[in-house]
């Protein structure tokens, strides 16, 4: 569900400081108007749709640390991905999910690229027919890998998907985790044929695991992906500006 989260890394620059401040700020429980300036509306403009069979906080009844992460991803990304806006819910929850998130998918250690993490999570979002996961994490598969076609032939059949070699071992382990199959000693020795070791093999599991979690509160919240999330890394940024400065002017 990153889901929608994984903007974070798309929005030019990483803002794990925020995370510590989040998880460090968070204990003070600070609640209250943020400033007389607030009115007593949601987060960005008010989708066409609903996004969550839960209500939507206002921001004047959000903790700060909370309000304050939410406003400087929105700034820097365009728009608020509507999973900050549905696990705002309950926020201590809230803060525990993206401290975990943050410690899987911005990770600097181990083999795993950020392409690789957001292959994982889209394969098994796939397994657990999770919309939200599988559009928004598709997304920032394009955008790593500047592959704007491999994250949809891993949505309809992975097994068919032009994977290299390394990505099929990856995802066969990834969704062996997610299928709760019985992992023996075969596993492991496949990945490590492709360079992984068992901390990369933590790292799979551990991500298939926790998307599992957030793929199963999207079914519960019925979580609607963004509509920005379709369209992002399928045209490269320098021709898809060029093309709309080209509509502009024939316009």
């Amino acid at each position: 569900m990153a889901c929608g989260a994984g903007v974070l890394k798309w929005i030019r620059q990483p803002i794990q400081g925020l995370f510590a401040t989040l998880h460090k700020v968070g204990r003070c429980q600070h609640t209250g108007a943020i400033t007389s300036a607030v009115t007593r509306k949601q987060f960005s403009t008010d989708p066409p749709e609903q996004i969550s069979r839960y209500p939507i906080p206002y921001k004047k009844d959000l903790p700060y640390d909370i309000v304050e992460l939410m406003e400087e991803v929105e700034t820097k990304g365009g728009f608020l991905p509507n999973v900050f806006k549905v696990l705002a819910h309950r926020p201590s929850e809230f803060r525990a999910f993206f401290a975990y998130y943050n410690a899987l998918m911005n990770k600097e250690t181990g083999r795993l690229t950020k392409s690789d993490r957001e292959l994982i999570v889209v394969a098994t979002s796939i397994h657990n027919r999770c919309l939200y996961c599988v559009v928004s994490h598709s997304a920032l598969h394009r955008i790593y890998s500047k592959n704007p076609t491999l994250a949809d032939q891993v949505i309809v059949n992975y097994e068919n998907a032009q994977l290299s070699p390394r990505e099929r071992a990856m995802l066969d382990f990834a969704l062996a985790i997610c299928r709760s199959d019985t992992i023996t000693e075969d596993h492991f020795r496949k990945l490590e044929e492709h360079g992984f070791d068992r901390e990369d093999a933590w790292d799979i599991a551990a991500i298939a695991a926790f998307f599992a979690m957030s793929n199963r509160l999207a079914h519960l919240t019925d979580m609607r992906p963004n509509a920005e999330f379709y369209g992002m890394g399928r045209v490269p940024r320098e021709k898809g500006k060029a093309e709309a400065e080209g509509q502009q002017k024939s316009a």
